[in-house]
């Protein structure tokens, strides 16, 4: 068994304010489940993540930061808010800053000022979607940020945002040692597609499922509502199909749930739209979902890359949409159309009661993290716990879907697909 523990700036000689603690040694294993006798020899252990005894900061003496980058999701604000009130209330810490427009509010040369985080200030932004502190994709100076942090006299920053951002924050912390300045960098993984290796779930997933089986819903009414319908609905879900299937499950209306992790074909007995034929010959309506980033192997790879760097996904759902409305118009079948696209609509939602709780937990556990001196992590939610994952662990890679797991069992049973379209 390995323990994987973060990083400390050094030994804590503060009394904490709080009337209680998690011992240090506590670990929780990544796997919760082996057969009997037979403990995995490469099974890896977390830190139990939760306020600790001593402190390494003097809170009163203590300056945070919060910064929120790339896409939208919901819970940002939530995350903000309780990271804030945390400092503030709990342990005292007497300035907390909002680093506005992502990373680049570190560049004085790119960005705005930050702002001053007060109790009043977040009061109600978790009643909002969005993030009050704007966002942006991209990398920063490294030299020129640790610059900024150095003449606000930041001890502590947040960082929310996905492997790219918690990256960029490991960075800013080993520019910052070298420097000989104590710099605490805490990560909360934002991705609204759930796909964050060793976090079991990710604030945002709840309500982007919930969001999307009522979209779903709807294409389903539509389709219903006349002869030969198929509605289109194309879902969050770059490199995993979590939303597409969840939501899938949720419904109970889809009849096809594509998602990346299984390739499918068009043309052919076993391909799609020979599916979609059968299933109007047996009821005259249909719905299929699409994860963003299904069928990419059928538009041909781009090699245009976003700010962050992520590949281009070719629009799988536009794709989708012409070729089934080519097809049938080829085979002189009455058919009507229906696409929905609605994700923009989720990503800036509210985050609904699941994620608000998950929101709050992960933000103070990260503030009693960073105030214990620990650095180069993520707080992350696994196997019913809170932990502490080293950022080099995150960035080895996300997750999938378990194709032989109990979710997309799910997805094939209540939808009858095949397990292989092709």
């Amino acid at each position: 068994m390995t323990p994987l523990l973060p990083t400390t700036l050094g030994e804590p000689r503060n009394d904490s304010p709080l009337p209680f603690a998690v011992p240090d040694d506590l670990l929780v294993p990544a796997l919760i489940q082996w057969p009997q006798g037979r403990p995995p020899p490469d099974l890896v252990l977390f830190e139990k993540a939760g306020p600790r005894h001593k402190l390494f900061f003097e809170p009163a003496r203590t300056r945070a930061a919060i910064v929120t980058c790339g896409g939208l999701c919901p819970g940002l604000n939530n995350v903000i808010r309780s990271v804030t009130r945390e400092l503030r209330r709990s342990y005292g810490v007497s300035s907390v800053l909002g680093i506005r427009g992502g990373y680049r509010g570190l560049d004085p040369s790119r960005g705005q000022p930050p702002i001053e985080l007060t109790d009043d200030r977040v009061e109600d932004i978790h009643k909002e979607g969005g993030t009050m502190l704007g966002t942006s994709r991209g990398p920063v100076d490294m030299g020129v940020a640790v610059d900024f942090l150095l003449a606000q006299g930041i001890n502590v920053l947040f960082t929310v945002g996905g492997d790219g951002t918690q990256r960029g924050g490991h960075a800013l912390f080993e520019q910052a040692r070298a420097r000989g300045h104590a710099l605490a960098v805490v990560g909360i993984p934002k991705t609204i597609d759930n796909d964050v290796r060793h976090v079991s779930r990710t604030f945002g997933y709840g309500t982007a499922v919930a969001e999307a089986e009522r979209v779903i819903q709807s294409a389903h009414t539509e389709a219903r509502s006349v002869f030969n319908g198929i509605s289109v609905v194309k879902l969050m879900g770059r490199h995993a199909g979590f939303i597409a299937a969840a939501a899938t499950v949720a419904s109970q209306d889809v009849n096809f749930c594509l998602v990346p992790e299984v390739p499918f074909t068009l043309e052919g007995q076993g391909g799609l739209l020979a599916a979609l034929e059968r299933r109007l010959q047996h009821k005259p309506h249909a719905v299929v979902v699409v994860a963003e980033g299904a069928g990419q192997h059928l538009l041909g790879s781009g090699s245009e890359r976003d700010a962050s760097g992520n590949l281009k996904l070719q629009d799988v759902g536009l794709f989708l949409k012409d070729r089934i409305d080519a097809h049938f118009k080829a085979r002189g079948v009455e058919m009507v159309l229906r696409y929905f696209d609605p994700s923009y609509q989720i990503r800036g939602c509210a985050a609904n009661t699941e994620d608000a709780l998950l929101c709050d937990r992960m933000a103070r556990h990260a503030v009693h993290a960073a105030m214990a001196g620990k650095t180069g992590l993520v707080i992350s939610f696994l196997n019913g716990q809170f932990v502490h994952v080293p950022i080099a662990e995150i960035a080895q890679g996300g997750k999938q879907l378990d194709l032989e797991g109990e979710l997309w069992r799910a997805v094939l049973s209540c939808t009858g697909q095949s397990a292989v379209l092709g």
